[in-house]
Protein backbone atom coordinates (compact mmCIF):
# COMPACT_ATOMS: atom_id res chain seq x y z
CA UNK A 1 0.00 0.00 0.00
CA UNK A 2 1.07 3.60 -0.92
CA UNK A 3 2.65 5.96 1.87
CA UNK A 4 0.19 8.84 0.25
CA UNK A 5 -2.44 7.63 2.55
CA UNK A 6 -0.29 7.48 5.50
CA UNK A 7 0.33 11.50 5.05
CA UNK A 8 -3.57 12.22 5.07
CA UNK A 9 -4.15 10.56 8.15
CA UNK A 10 -1.06 11.93 9.78
CA UNK A 11 -1.96 15.59 8.28
CA UNK A 12 -5.53 15.79 8.10
CA UNK A 13 -7.67 18.96 6.95
CA UNK A 14 -9.99 17.34 8.59
CA UNK A 15 -11.04 14.85 11.23
CA UNK A 16 -14.18 12.72 11.98
CA UNK A 17 -14.70 11.18 15.66
CA UNK A 18 -16.79 8.03 15.22
CA UNK A 19 -18.86 7.19 18.52
CA UNK A 20 -17.95 11.14 20.14
CA UNK A 21 -19.25 11.60 23.84
CA UNK A 22 -19.66 14.20 26.10
CA UNK A 23 -20.06 11.32 28.93
CA UNK A 24 -16.83 12.31 31.19
CA UNK A 25 -14.72 9.29 31.39
CA UNK A 26 -15.75 7.52 27.93
CA UNK A 27 -13.18 7.38 25.26
CA UNK A 28 -15.30 8.85 22.68
CA UNK A 29 -14.99 12.30 25.31
CA UNK A 30 -11.62 11.90 25.72
CA UNK A 31 -10.69 11.58 22.04
CA UNK A 32 -13.26 14.98 21.28
CA UNK A 33 -11.22 16.33 24.11
CA UNK A 34 -7.65 16.45 23.17
CA UNK A 35 -9.10 17.71 19.75
CA UNK A 36 -10.51 20.34 20.51
CA UNK A 37 -8.36 21.49 23.51
CA UNK A 38 -5.41 21.22 21.20
CA UNK A 39 -4.56 23.82 18.27
CA UNK A 40 -5.45 21.29 15.75
CA UNK A 41 -6.20 24.06 13.05
CA UNK A 42 -8.61 21.67 10.75
CA UNK A 43 -11.83 20.79 11.13
CA UNK A 44 -13.44 18.22 13.64
CA UNK A 45 -16.39 16.59 13.08
CA UNK A 46 -17.99 14.48 15.80
CA UNK A 47 -20.20 11.56 14.80
CA UNK A 48 -23.13 9.87 17.09
CA UNK A 49 -26.68 9.53 15.68
CA UNK A 50 -28.05 10.25 19.15
CA UNK A 51 -26.65 13.75 19.44
CA UNK A 52 -27.41 16.82 17.68
CA UNK A 53 -24.03 18.28 18.78
CA UNK A 54 -20.70 17.85 20.68
CA UNK A 55 -18.62 20.12 23.00
CA UNK A 56 -20.11 22.90 20.61
CA UNK A 57 -19.57 21.16 17.31
CA UNK A 58 -22.70 19.64 15.22
CA UNK A 59 -22.92 16.06 15.38
CA UNK A 60 -23.85 13.50 12.30
CA UNK A 61 -25.85 10.80 12.53
CA UNK A 62 -23.56 9.14 9.63
CA UNK A 63 -20.29 9.95 8.26
CA UNK A 64 -21.68 9.94 5.47
CA UNK A 65 -24.09 12.87 6.61
CA UNK A 66 -20.78 15.19 6.33
CA UNK A 67 -21.01 17.43 3.68
CA UNK A 68 -17.49 18.83 3.57
CA UNK A 69 -14.59 16.54 2.77
CA UNK A 70 -12.93 14.29 5.81
CA UNK A 71 -9.26 13.55 5.75
CA UNK A 72 -9.45 10.32 8.21
CA UNK A 73 -11.83 8.70 11.31
CA UNK A 74 -10.88 7.89 14.55
CA UNK A 75 -13.55 5.49 15.64
CA UNK A 76 -14.49 4.64 19.30
CA UNK A 77 -17.65 2.35 18.97
CA UNK A 78 -17.93 -1.85 19.72
CA UNK A 79 -16.36 -3.44 17.56
CA UNK A 80 -19.08 -5.31 16.24
CA UNK A 81 -20.75 -2.19 14.73
CA UNK A 82 -17.12 -0.86 12.89
CA UNK A 83 -17.44 -3.16 9.32
CA UNK A 84 -20.36 -1.20 8.27
CA UNK A 85 -18.49 2.14 9.67
CA UNK A 86 -15.58 1.47 7.59
CA UNK A 87 -17.69 0.69 4.55
CA UNK A 88 -19.19 4.07 5.31
CA UNK A 89 -15.70 5.79 5.49
CA UNK A 90 -14.59 4.21 2.08
CA UNK A 91 -17.53 5.27 0.41
CA UNK A 92 -17.41 8.92 1.57
CA UNK A 93 -13.62 9.16 0.55
CA UNK A 94 -11.25 8.78 3.42
CA UNK A 95 -8.11 7.82 3.60
CA UNK A 96 -8.22 6.29 6.31
CA UNK A 97 -9.05 5.40 10.21
CA UNK A 98 -7.64 4.86 13.59
CA UNK A 99 -9.63 2.21 15.52
CA UNK A 100 -9.12 2.29 18.65
CA UNK A 101 -11.96 -0.35 20.04
CA UNK A 102 -10.67 -3.53 21.83
CA UNK A 103 -12.66 -6.61 20.71
CA UNK A 104 -10.48 -7.94 17.99
CA UNK A 105 -8.10 -10.73 17.33
CA UNK A 106 -6.98 -10.71 21.77
CA UNK A 107 -10.42 -11.91 22.17
CA UNK A 108 -10.25 -15.56 20.46
CA UNK A 109 -11.96 -16.63 17.21
CA UNK A 110 -15.15 -13.98 16.80
CA UNK A 111 -12.77 -11.45 17.36
CA UNK A 112 -10.28 -12.54 14.50
CA UNK A 113 -13.50 -13.02 12.48
CA UNK A 114 -14.45 -8.95 13.03
CA UNK A 115 -10.88 -7.96 11.56
CA UNK A 116 -11.34 -10.01 9.19
CA UNK A 117 -14.91 -8.37 7.90
CA UNK A 118 -12.85 -4.96 8.53
CA UNK A 119 -9.56 -5.19 6.79
CA UNK A 120 -12.03 -6.75 3.77
CA UNK A 121 -13.63 -3.67 3.56
CA UNK A 122 -11.40 -1.13 3.88
CA UNK A 123 -9.33 -2.79 1.02
CA UNK A 124 -12.42 -2.27 -1.13
CA UNK A 125 -11.77 1.27 -0.84
CA UNK A 126 -8.12 1.43 0.24
CA UNK A 127 -8.44 2.45 3.44
CA UNK A 128 -6.26 2.23 5.52
CA UNK A 129 -6.17 1.29 9.41
CA UNK A 130 -4.22 1.63 12.35
CA UNK A 131 -5.52 -0.05 15.09
CA UNK A 132 -7.70 -1.78 16.48
CA UNK A 133 -7.01 -1.51 20.14
CA UNK A 134 -4.89 1.06 20.08
CA UNK A 135 -4.21 4.61 22.10
CA UNK A 136 -4.54 6.55 19.08
CA UNK A 137 -2.24 8.84 17.08
CA UNK A 138 -0.71 12.25 17.56
CA UNK A 139 1.23 14.33 15.38
CA UNK A 140 2.96 17.56 17.59
CA UNK A 141 3.95 19.24 14.34
CA UNK A 142 0.53 20.34 13.41
CA UNK A 143 -0.67 19.27 16.77
CA UNK A 144 -3.50 16.58 16.32
CA UNK A 145 -3.69 14.88 19.09
CA UNK A 146 -6.35 11.74 17.91
CA UNK A 147 -5.47 9.71 21.14
CA UNK A 148 -7.59 9.49 24.50
CA UNK A 149 -4.16 9.54 25.98
CA UNK A 150 -4.05 11.56 29.55
CA UNK A 151 -1.33 13.63 28.54
CA UNK A 152 -0.53 15.20 25.45
CA UNK A 153 2.89 14.71 23.92
CA UNK A 154 5.41 17.41 23.92
CA UNK A 155 7.15 18.68 20.39
CA UNK A 156 10.66 17.04 19.20
CA UNK A 157 12.45 14.85 16.84
CA UNK A 158 11.36 11.45 18.16
CA UNK A 159 8.83 9.09 16.33
CA UNK A 160 7.69 7.00 19.30
CA UNK A 161 5.54 3.74 18.20
CA UNK A 162 3.91 1.03 20.35
CA UNK A 163 2.15 -1.69 20.05
CA UNK A 164 0.87 -1.40 23.59
CA UNK A 165 -0.92 1.30 25.09
CA UNK A 166 0.08 0.56 28.65
CA UNK A 167 3.65 1.76 26.82
CA UNK A 168 2.58 4.62 25.40
CA UNK A 169 1.10 5.79 28.72
CA UNK A 170 3.88 5.13 30.82
CA UNK A 171 6.46 6.62 28.36
CA UNK A 172 4.08 9.90 28.06
CA UNK A 173 4.82 9.54 31.77
CA UNK A 174 8.04 9.20 31.77
CA UNK A 175 8.81 11.93 28.82
CA UNK A 176 6.83 14.58 29.93
CA UNK A 177 8.88 14.46 33.18
CA UNK A 178 12.25 14.54 31.59
CA UNK A 179 10.82 17.40 29.45
CA UNK A 180 11.84 14.60 26.22
CA UNK A 181 9.13 15.60 22.86
CA UNK A 182 7.88 13.82 19.91
CA UNK A 183 7.22 14.31 16.20
CA UNK A 184 5.21 11.79 16.38
CA UNK A 185 3.53 9.69 18.98
CA UNK A 186 1.92 6.36 17.20
CA UNK A 187 0.21 3.53 19.19
CA UNK A 188 -0.17 0.70 16.73
CA UNK A 189 -2.37 -1.85 18.27
CA UNK A 190 -3.02 -5.23 16.88
CA UNK A 191 -1.74 -4.09 13.42
CA UNK A 192 -4.63 -5.36 11.27
CA UNK A 193 -3.05 -3.13 8.53
CA UNK A 194 -0.51 -0.43 9.43
CA UNK A 195 2.51 -2.40 10.80
CA UNK A 196 5.43 -1.17 11.86
CA UNK A 197 7.18 -1.17 8.53
CA UNK A 198 4.73 0.97 7.20
CA UNK A 199 5.42 3.61 9.72
CA UNK A 200 9.14 3.63 8.86
CA UNK A 201 9.22 3.84 5.49
CA UNK A 202 6.92 6.84 6.39
CA UNK A 203 8.66 7.87 9.27
CA UNK A 204 12.01 7.57 7.53
CA UNK A 205 10.79 10.09 4.30
CA UNK A 206 9.85 13.17 6.93
CA UNK A 207 12.40 15.74 7.99
CA UNK A 208 10.38 16.40 11.49
CA UNK A 209 11.87 13.60 12.64
CA UNK A 210 15.31 12.22 13.63
CA UNK A 211 15.01 9.33 15.24
CA UNK A 212 12.45 6.34 15.50
CA UNK A 213 11.84 4.27 18.86
CA UNK A 214 9.65 1.13 18.76
CA UNK A 215 8.12 -1.05 21.37
CA UNK A 216 7.72 -4.23 19.33
CA UNK A 217 5.64 -7.38 20.56
CA UNK A 218 5.75 -9.07 16.84
CA UNK A 219 6.52 -8.63 13.81
CA UNK A 220 4.01 -8.83 10.36
CA UNK A 221 5.01 -8.77 7.05
CA UNK A 222 8.85 -9.40 7.80
CA UNK A 223 10.82 -8.98 4.73
CA UNK A 224 9.04 -5.23 4.60
CA UNK A 225 9.82 -4.71 7.75
CA UNK A 226 13.45 -5.53 7.41
CA UNK A 227 13.95 -3.78 3.83
CA UNK A 228 12.20 -0.80 5.36
CA UNK A 229 14.62 -0.36 9.04
CA UNK A 230 17.71 -0.96 6.69
CA UNK A 231 16.72 1.79 4.18
CA UNK A 232 15.86 4.27 7.03
CA UNK A 233 18.52 3.57 9.47
CA UNK A 234 20.92 5.06 6.88
CA UNK A 235 19.72 7.27 7.21
CA UNK A 236 18.34 7.98 11.02
CA UNK A 237 18.76 6.10 13.74
CA UNK A 238 16.04 3.68 14.77
CA UNK A 239 15.90 1.61 18.54
CA UNK A 240 13.35 -1.09 19.14
CA UNK A 241 12.83 -2.43 22.64
CA UNK A 242 11.50 -6.40 21.76
CA UNK A 243 9.32 -7.89 24.58
CA UNK A 244 7.63 -11.16 24.45
CA UNK A 245 11.04 -13.22 24.12
CA UNK A 246 10.18 -15.24 27.29
CA UNK A 247 7.43 -18.00 27.90
CA UNK A 248 5.90 -15.54 30.34
CA UNK A 249 6.42 -12.14 28.07
CA UNK A 250 4.95 -13.96 24.91
CA UNK A 251 1.88 -14.47 27.03
CA UNK A 252 1.73 -11.49 27.89
CA UNK A 253 1.93 -9.95 24.56
CA UNK A 254 -0.49 -12.05 23.01
CA UNK A 255 -2.72 -10.85 25.77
Amino acid sequence: MSTINLHRIFNPESVAVIGASEKEGSVGFSIMKNLVTSDFKGEIFPVNPKRKDIMGLGASADIQDIVSSVDMAVIATPIQMIPQIVESCGKAGLAGAVIVSSGGRETGVKGQQIEARILEKARKYNLRIIGPNCLGIVNTGIDLNASFAHLPPLPGKIAFLSQSGAVCTSVLDIANRENVGFSHFVSLGSMMDVDFGDMIDYLGSLYSVESIVMYMENITHIRNFMSAARAVSRLKPIIVLKSGRSKAGARAAAS
